[in-house]
């Protein structure tokens, strides 16, 4: 019978193992953290340092390495080929955050700048509606006109065409 895909799989045995691969993923970015500090050069450097001299200076009992040292070689090409898929991962997985980051990003910036588009437009509404309106300026300069005209003595103030008369 063909598996259906509406449905899901029966629980059966597995011959494969079961990881939570964000747990996994969680670990590998920190082993890849470590891998990339000074800590672990010195670490390493005392260790290889450590293992050489042993190798070296112990009696021919206690040596278990000898000179060309392939044991070392082969410890450190183990951990030179767990290290490089983890450091893979934990940048596979960085690169993920820094997509998700940037789709975040950029509908901000499209919601700015819809913002930004409404805000110019509500502007330069204002500004067309402020030009029927007198301004400040407008009225102290006609403030100050009218009140040279009053206090000028014996004269008539000068009345502007198109202005009302004063009826009496």
């Amino acid at each position: 019978m063909a598996d259906r895909l509406d449905q899901p799989r029966e629980q059966g045995l597995r011959l494969r193992p079961h990881y939570d691969p964000e747990a996994f993923g969680q670990l590998s970015e920190r082993i890849a953290r470590f891998l990339g500090t000074a800590r672990f050069l010195v670490y390493m450097t005392v260790f290889v340092t450590f293992w050489v001299l042993w190798n070296v200076f112990a009696l021919e009992v206690g040596r278990f390495d000898p000179y060309p040292f392939i044991f070392l070689t082969l410890m450190l090409s183990l951990q030179a080929s767990y290290a490089a898929p983890l450091i893979l991962l934990a940048q596979n997985r960085q690169d993920d955050r820094d997509r998700i980051q940037n789709e975040l990003d950029r509908a901000a910036a499209e919601r700015n700048q819809a913002d930004l588009e409404y805000l110019t437009r509500e502007i330069a509404a204002l500004r067309i509606a402020l030009g029927e309106v007198a301004t400040r300026d407008y009225l102290r300069s006609e403030l100050q006109r009218l009140q040279e005209d009053l206090q000028r003595p014996g004269e008539e103030p000068a009345s502007q065409p198109g202005a009302p008369q004063p009826t009496l």
